[in-house]
């Protein structure tokens, strides 16, 4: 057990990447607007979306190379359709996550400078963890924020349940207004996370592997099974928190970084207690930043890796490269469009969301063919949970598209 929690890694740097835009925002509003009738899309995307999660460190640890290298031997279309959409979503997706982080420094640290200026010094300290500490530094500290993280949320949503006197309904919703299908569709593209960050997910396998021999397919589905647990934990954190705190309240949130910051704070700090304000503060600001540093590290990184298995470049094109072009991106789309946080996380989940069927059957497909070993293919159980995860994935983006 001791060898077991000391290879913990990768799958908490999945939770890190997870534990982000889909709890804090997403989560929260869902039980804003919906209190406790959402839990079944919750529950149910985490079950559906998990064998494709799986698959990415099962295949990592079990061949040694990445989801990446076992597109490109299902054909070479498949990795320009990947390198295509993850230059499409990279830019979005890494703004989305450090606006809502900058609004969070701002409206905590004081906003004695504006929030662009708090998105360049987030994305400084960043870059010099990941470019000074690299993969040894994130992965012992994305220990410590989870932990953090965890601790935080949970004492907060037992603070909110002994402020609450009213009883909590369970009654579950469907959506049936093309405005709530489309939070819906939202809500789940990136719970617990986009797919793609399967591929993550195996390029940071490789790198714990090489950092400690002991890292077996057997310790890289457990370390992702502790980490696809606490982002179901804290997604149910999260979405309680919103039920209990800010249902039937009356309030809507602002589309402004600062102001949706502010006032989702504010109202845990309200409804709880001046006190609460340091607890929520940190489990929200540990929640984005995590997300924010893990995302700049792995977009990057599997950018560089495509690129190399595509054009057989390693110099000019390489991980130094993509991360300072996604953060001189995120900071030119920043300050054009700080003003419409909802809006491009919108846009960023409900592309994932739509994107999702790609990589679900991409990854199920390589998992079962020949390039994996016969002893770390998937069981009888995950082949049937494949098939209704693609089914449900494929079915809820045709009934989104249809109510457009």
């Amino acid at each position: 057990m001791v060898t077991k929690l000391k290879n913990l890694g990768p799958g908490l740097l999945f939770a890190g990447a997870a534990i982000g835009v889909s709890h804090l925002v997403q989560s929260t509003r869902a039980g804003a607007d919906f209190g406790m009738g959402l839990i079944w899309a919750l529950l149910l995307v985490n079950l559906f979306k998990y064998p494709f999660f799986q698959f990415g460190p099962r295949y990592a640890s079990a061949t040694g190379e990445s989801l990446l290298d076992g597109y490109k031997k299902l054909g070479k279309n498949a990795l320009v359709i990947y390198y295509i959409l993850s230059f499409a979503t990279m830019f979005t997706i890494q703004t989305a996550v450090t606006i809502v982080t900058a609004g969070l420094a701002s409206t905590l640290f004081g906003n004695f400078v504006s929030i662009e200026v708090w998105t360049v010094i987030i994305l400084l300290i960043c870059l010099a963890l990941l470019i000074f500490g690299k993969y040894k530094l994130l992965d012992r500290l994305i220990k410590i924020i989870i932990i953090t993280l965890s601790i935080s949320t949970l004492a907060a949503v037992i603070i909110a349940f002994t402020n609450n006197p009213d009883p909590i309904s369970f009654t579950q919703i469907l959506p049936d207004n093309s405005i709530e299908i489309a939070f819906l569709i939202a809500f789940m593209g990136w719970m617990p996370a986009p797919l793609d960050i399967s591929v993550w997910h195996s390029l940071w396998a490789i790198e714990k592997k090489k950092e400690t021999k002991q890292f077996s397919p057997k310790s890289a589905l457990f370390d992702f099974n502790v980490g696809y647990i606490s982002t179901i934990v804290l997604g149910i954190g999260f979405l309680l928190l919103g039920a209990l705190v800010m249902f039937n309240s009356g309030e809507t949130f602002s589309n402004s970084a600062s102001m949706f910051s502010e006032q989702l704070i504010n109202m845990y700090t309200f409804s709880l207690g001046n006190w609460a304000y340091v607890i929520i503060g940190i489990a929200a600001f540990t929640t984005m930043f995590s997300t924010t540093l893990t995302t700049l590290d792995a977009s990057p990184r599997a950018m560089a890796r495509t690129t190399e298995l595509l054009f057989k470049n390693t110099t000019k094109f390489g991980y130094p490269f993509w991360i300072g072009l996604l953060a001189l991106g995120t900071i030119l789309i920043f300050i054009f469009l700080a003003s419409e946080m909802g809006l491009l996380i919108k846009i960023a989940t409900i592309l994932s969301f739509i994107t999702a069927p790609f990589y679900a059957i991409l990854n199920y497909v390589l998992i079962t063919s020949k390039h994996t070993p016969k002893a770390w293919r998937p069981s009888k159980k995950i082949h049937v949970l494949s098939w209704l995860g693609i089914t449900f994935l494929i079915g809820f983006s045709i009934w989104y598209l249809t109510t457009l």
